[in-house]
């Protein structure tokens, strides 16, 4: 059985030891706005009346937010070539 992308972002929650506020900012970073009770959510079980599923783009845009997080934001095509000049 594949795994849902609410099964991925608990897996990755977990591994990365996240609380509900970090994952509120790694989607701010990308200007996606999601709120505590949204992650709540997706985080309850299948059964439970106020379960939410994760969707792609749910999901997309914390992992893009999750590349800035923990790389840091990529740097503009101005900073590249003023580095490249001082080599």
């Amino acid at each position: 059985m594949p795994l849902s992308n609410n099964d991925i972002f608990k897996k990755l929650r977990v591994a990365l030891k996240l609380r509900d506020e970090d994952i509120v900012h790694i989607c701010s970073l990308v200007d996606f706005k999601v709120t505590k009770s949204e992650i709540g959510a997706i985080f309850r079980s299948e059964d439970h009346p106020k379960y939410m599923e994760c969707g792609d783009q749910f999901l997309r845009n914390f992992l893009n937010g999750l590349v800035i997080y923990k790389r840091g934001p990529l740097p503009k095509k101005e900073d590249k070539k003023k580095k490249e000049e001082k080599k």
